[in-house]
């Protein structure tokens, strides 16, 4: 299969709640993975040798009676560790097939790391075993402090790594590393950005590690960084854009530069459900994709283009509708990020008469029982030129009363005297005039009366009024028409 760049995949979204840190492992071989993931029936956990191309069901949890948590494989061939609520450690000595789990211990952490040495295994930062399991050495972690995010070891012996953050420091990931085999701890690198998931995983070389991150709503977004000096530096590898995309966990290879990530989605109550291996040789940079299971119809997700998605104001933007997957949907548009619906046509057209940034939003709605949201940045600047005599922002005022409003509402302004041939615009969401009035006192206010015959094609919603000058566009308010 070819080589795509990821921000083309747009073929590979999903609605998936739960994202397991743990679903996807390396084996000992090169292309070798075991990750978990839906069948037919329920959920089973899968073996590929040739890097996610094709895989096999090992042991479906239908069958078993074990819910697989998190999987992790050791560095001996066809030795897999598993945990299955309620916090129970298994091994199998066969692949992960089924009959051959072995129970292990109970009261486990779910989730660990392994591969470094044959039977060395960690439960995350809090204990590891050098004997398959049987028995673990307790680690003191002193400097550990917050919310542990996601851990992982070092190729290199003793050295380990792991991401936390504080419920009381905001906007902030930190990073953690340890030489002594998590007896302690020192903060590495502070991210400045909050991060409900956090993914470690190493590389092929000592010193290599990857940290996927994603952040819900605008802000960091989702994000792939890699670091070759222990965390130290990091380089930004790559940014996920595309709405709705459940990657439920990464892991580097046994290559340089190797990578790999599960992406799994089930929707319509499990009726749909998909799972993909994506497969990188340049750290994530660009991806193979393998569409390892289908079953049911094709995912569904929500996506839009916007041209142009920048410019000076006004700026028009034809909005097109590209979610795939869906019948009989309806279409929600917000075109400001105000949580109100300006449009529910397929493809609509929108103008933008102010400077801001605007967060423009599609909600699809898929047999009337799931929802699922795509989101851009529009971002429109002010066409006017300013100088140093630009008006200070603190000399004049804008305001509205009553708003909401029916019929009427006093729109009242106070303006500095320098200013020129200075207008009252009243526009719909849609970015179309209403009306217009000129202005010739520096403090007063009009009535805007939508009994009036000339004003009978408004109707109810939001409308923007804005002041007018030389200057440019000084200031614009919302008002509420309720008929």
């Amino acid at each position: 299969m070819k080589k795509i760049y990821f921000c083309l995949l747009a073929n590979l979204f999903s609605i998936t709640l739960l994202l397991a840190d743990y679903a996807i492992t390396r084996g000992p071989a090169i292309g070798e993975i075991y990750y978990i993931g839906p069948t037919v029936t329920g959920q089973g956990i899968y073996h590929s040798t040739d890097f996610g191309q094709t895989a096999t069901c090992m042991d479906s949890t239908l069958n078993t009676n074990l819910l697989f948590m998190s999987i992790t494989a050791d560095l001996t061939q066809g030795v897999l560790y598993g945990f299955a609520m309620p916090e129970n450690l298994y091994i199998s000595y066969n692949y992960g097939q089924q009959g051959s789990w072995i129970f292990r211990s109970s009261g486990m952490y779910i989730g660990g790391s392994s591969g470094r040495n044959d039977g060395e295994f960690y439960n995350l930062i809090i204990e590891h075993s050098n004997d398959y399991g049987i028995n673990f050495t307790t680690h003191a972690i002193n400097g550990f402090f917050g919310n542990l995010k996601g851990s992982e070891i070092d190729n290199q012996n003793d050295v380990g790594y792991a991401t936390l953050y504080v419920s009381n420091i905001p906007d902030s990931l930190y990073f953690l590393i340890t030489y002594d085999n998590f007896e302690n701890l020192e903060i590495q690198y502070t991210f400045q950005f909050g991060a409900p998931l956090a993914m470690l995983s190493r590389g092929h070389e000592e010193g290599e590690i990857y940290l996927y991150t994603y952040y819900w709503g605008v802000g960091d977004g989702r994000k792939l960084r890699y670091s070759n000096d222990y965390g130290q530096t990091w380089e930004l590898k790559n940014t996920f854009n595309c709405p709705n995309l459940p990657i439920t966990c990464i892991v580097g290879g046994r290559q340089p530069g190797e990578l790999y990530m599960n992406v799994e989605y089930i929707q319509l109550m499990h009726t749909i459900q998909h799972t993909y291996i994506y497969h990188s040789l340049d750290y994530g940079q660009t991806f193979e994709v393998f569409h390892t299971f289908s079953y049911g119809d094709e995912p569904f997700y929500a996506n839009f283009t916007s041209t142009p998605d920048s410019g000076n104001a006004p700026l028009t933007v034809q909005f097109t509708d590209i979610s795939s997957g869906v019948n009989n949907q309806l279409w929600q548009w917000d075109f400001n990020g105000d949580g109100e619906i300006d449009s529910n046509e397929q493809n609509p057209v929108f103008t933008y008469q102010f400077p801001g940034t605007y967060n423009a939003s599609l909600t699809i709605f898929v047999s009337g029982q799931s929802e699922m949201t795509a989101t851009r940045e529009i971002i429109v600047t002010d066409s006017v030129s300013t100088n140093n005599s630009e008006i200070p922002i603190t000399n004049y005022k804008l305001s509205n009363h009553p708003n909401p409003f029916n019929p009427t509402t006093t729109i009242s302004y106070n303006l500095p005297v320098n200013v020129v041939n200075p207008i009252l615009q009243i526009f719909n969401i849609k970015g179309e005039r209403i009306n217009q009035y000129s202005l010739s006192n520096f403090q007063s206010s009009i009535i805007w009366d939508v009994s009036d015959s000339n004003q009978n094609q408004v109707s109810s919603g939001v409308y923007i009024y804005r002041i007018k000058t030389n200057k440019g566009v000084l200031l614009s308010k919302k008002m509420l028409l309720l008929k």
